[in-house]
């Protein structure tokens, strides 16, 4: 194993070009600094500088060694970050959620991040199943779905509801039959597409939806950034489903139109986080903001 001090004496060595620099800086003498470099070379079999009087040149070995010395200091700060994962106001935070909800959290966690610095929130927007996956395999700490999950893989508590809501062109004519409507119009679709649209069908309590194949609705257009999904609407262009909250959110809602159906259909928000996972104290400031804005 190589000796962490000679690594970085060497580093050291490296970034400031002279031995007397170096040793200023280590508060050693320029023999020891001589010495350590000694030491390394022999340990690695190789020559990491060429020594040419007071100067020298870096060898294509020293700049492997060199990289591999900076690569294990950043990987041991990684993890004295890691170990003091109790910092309540410093550390890395993980969700995932849809991206009707990222766009509604996203500012609050902004201001969250604005108070405090040293909190660094990664934000991902995904459909339920890449949640739960990814939850799962440690890939994100914590995630908001809308369905209970495997008590045998997560932990969860109930946040609260969100609106469904089948949004039309503002100039649609919506007399007709809202079966015809959706089949003549057809689906913008997006990543929970399909889900929010089984769910919608299922709960609104129009016999005629119910009835609905989602399958035989055409669909003349798809993408998957929650901001631009409205925007066919609002040229006339489809339809398409999405909570409520990402059409408050949209930048022009009056080009959109609602249907109202006999029983509003809202879907059940779970947080949730890996079975017996338990979570740093930096997650108890997120997790606020998260429950206040269901509370």
């Amino acid at each position: 194993m190589l000796n962490p001090t000679w690594l970085k004496t060497f580093i050291t060595l490296v970034d400031t070009g002279h031995f007397t620099q170096t040793a200023e800086k280590l508060f050693m003498t320029q023999p020891g600094v001589s010495q350590h470099v000694n030491k390394l070379e022999e340990a690695c079999g190789h020559d990491l500088i060429k020594r040419n009087n007071k100067s020298f040149a870096i060898t294509e070995q020293g700049r492997l060694v060199y990289r591999f010395a900076k690569q294990r200091m950043s990987d041991e700060r990684s993890l004295f970050e890691q170990l003091n994962f109790d910092d309540p106001d410093s550390g890395k935070c993980s969700l995932a959620c849809s991206g009707s909800l990222a766009l509604l959290l996203y500012p609050q966690l902004l201001t969250l991040q604005q108070q405090q610095p040293n909190i660094h929130l990664n934000l991902t927007a995904a459909p339920n199943h890449l949640i739960l996956s990814d939850i799962k395999n440690e890939h994100v700490d914590q995630g908001i779905v809308t369905d209970i999950p495997n008590e045998s893989f997560f932990e969860f508590e109930k946040l609260g509801q969100e609106e469904l809501c089948l949004v039309l062109p503002k100039k649609t004519n919506i007399k007709q039959s809202w079966k015809q409507l959706l089949l003549d119009s057809g689906l913008i679709s997006h990543p929970d597409a399909e889900h929010y649209l089984s769910l919608y069908f299922r709960k609104c309590e129009e016999p005629e939806l119910k009835q609905l194949d989602i399958a035989k609705i055409p669909v003349v257009g798809s993408i998957n950034q929650i901001s631009q999904i409205l925007e066919p609407l609002t040229r006339g262009i489809g339809f398409t489903v999405l909570p409520k909250s990402a059409i408050d959110s949209f930048h022009s809602p009056e080009l959109l139109q609602v249907l109202k159906p006999k029983q509003a259909v809202k879907e059940n928000l779970y947080l949730i986080r890996k079975k017996n996972r338990e979570l740093p104290k930096r997650y108890d400031a997120l997790n606020a903001i998260i429950k206040n804005m269901w509370g």
